[in-house]
């Protein structure tokens, strides 16, 4: 599970947007949900898991290190 948050947070950083906004994007979170998960009240499920990876990997981080907009 740290591992899936770390590499949340280092997605969110890359685009320029919070955790909380990349969650709602991806999977129509709400805002408390990565609370939540950092603090261990829940967890993704591995369905879940999926799903943002998948968000993640069709909208990669800008290459020349420029945060989007």
């Amino acid at each position: 599970m740290e591992q899936f948050l770390e590499e949340m947070a280092a997605y969110a950083e890359a685009v320029g947007r919070s955790p909380q906004h990349v969650l709602r994007q991806a999977i129509g979170a709400n805002w408390s949900q990565w609370q939540a998960w950092k603090e261990g009240q829940s967890s993704p499920t591995l369905h879940t898991v999926d799903k943002i990876r998948r968000y993640i990997a069709a909208n990669p981080p800008p290459e020349n290190g420029e945060v989007a907009a």
